[in-house]
């Protein structure tokens, strides 16, 4: 397996920058993302999708905000 580039907050930030440009404002809009309409989304490089699956799943399971700020970078617990 590749190694796991290291994602910064800053990167996180400006992938919810582009989120909010497209109209997905809340957490049920980001929930609702999936294989095709995350195509529709204009500018997203292939991080920036890995990002969206992250921030849902930190949604999810009620830990957004460790997530931006960056709590989980050095380990992963699932």
């Amino acid at each position: 397996m590749a190694d796991k580039t290291t994602i910064t907050p800053q990167q996180r930030f400006k992938v919810l920058t582009k989120l909010f440009e497209a109209g997905f404002k809340s957490e049920k809009d980001l929930q609702s993302i999936n294989f095709q309409n995350v195509f529709r989304i204009e500018g997203l490089t292939v991080q920036d999708m890995s990002i969206i699956s992250e921030l849902q799943q930190y949604t999810k399971s009620n830990k957004l905000y460790s997530y931006l700020g960056g709590m989980f970078d050095e380990q992963h617990n699932e």
